[in-house]
């Protein structure tokens, strides 16, 4: 069977059409020691010079377990295009996360996180030959199963491929009743904001959500369209920024020292918030520090 994977056609191979190749298993074992060839789980090979990623993984899932399989929560994210995985799982892949539908058997291979799970139609579709959870559902999922700033991170990623977003969600919500992490998840879905492009703005928002702060606009242009800030209290002259690496690496240095220059020249006040900066410590120092300007913004009001 091929499959499709970044744009290439990859066979992935069972036992049997290793067989019919004329492979005996001393054949096969000779094969994998050698480096030549590589299994995915049980029952599924690829060539060795294949990449790996869940996409592969996901596609041998489809490949030997059959339709009754259902891939979930953030194997299910990812193959959505929402990356939920933690930093240190972008190197050393998680388990394909798995669930049969309540009733069935659920598999027990390795290298498979798997359970059972009340899942109807409606819940699933197929994308490259793998049958998944939708968005919505995945979102609704995770919102239940994930610490809750990463499950809040996924529910805005997912709540914009669902037409009416966080309104479908709610209506989905009654069916989750009673179920482990409904409570986070009731919680989480009025926060949902669709203008929020990263998982650590989401952090970030969800932080001063719980601070009590009022929440500012997100995605602001200023300089006549020149530049766009994270997060802004327009009236205040107040901006909230988050330097990711990608975004903040050295190669934007200057852009970033012009963008501040001009933002200090004009009146606006600055507060940077880094990877490193949501731990309780961290969001405790600088909510003090916004807190602070947002204060002194009253105090020094004109009547």
């Amino acid at each position: 069977m091929s499959v499709q994977h970044h744009g290439v056609d990859i066979e992935i191979l069972t036992p049997a059409e290793l067989r019919q190749r004329g492979l005996r298993p001393r054949h096969i074992r000779t094969l994998l020691e050698r480096g030549e060839l590589r299994r995915i789980l049980r029952g599924a090979y690829v060539d060795s010079s294949v990449p790996d990623s869940l996409e592969l993984r996901a596609a041998a899932c489809a490949r030997v377990l059959g339709p009754r399989q259902i891939v979930v929560d953030r194997t299910a994210a990812w193959l959505h295009g929402v990356d939920a995985l933690t930093w240190g799982e972008h190197d050393v892949l998680p388990p394909v996360e798995v669930c049969a539908v309540r009733g069935d058997q659920r598999t027990r291979r390795t290298g498979l996180d798997s359970g059972e799970r009340d899942l109807v139609r409606r819940d699933l579709q197929e994308l490259a030959g793998v049958l998944v959870t939708t968005p919505m559902r995945t979102g609704l999922d995770l919102g239940c199963r994930l610490r809750r700033r990463e499950a809040y991170a996924a529910l805005n990623d997912l709540a914009r491929l669902v037409p009416s977003g966080r309104l479908a969600f709610d209506r989905e919500l009654p069916r989750f009743a009673g179920r482990r992490g409904v409570v986070q998840l009731r919680q989480l879905l009025p926060l949902i904001e669709p203008r929020l492009e990263s998982p650590r703005e989401a952090w970030l928002w969800l932080a001063l959500h719980d601070a009590g702060l009022p929440p500012p606009t997100p995605q602001v242009w200023v300089g006549n369209g020149r530049f766009r800030l994270d997060f802004a209290y327009e009236r205040l002259r107040i901006c909230i920024e988050y330097d990711g690496a990608a975004a903040h690496g050295p190669q934007s240095a200057a852009y970033d020292a012009a963008r501040r220059a001009w933002l200090r020249a004009h009146g606006w006040r600055t507060i940077a918030i880094r990877a490193g900066d949501f731990g309780a410590d961290r969001i405790d120092t600088w909510v003090r520090q916004l807190r602070a300007m947002i204060g002194e913004s009253y105090d020094n009001r004109r009547w």
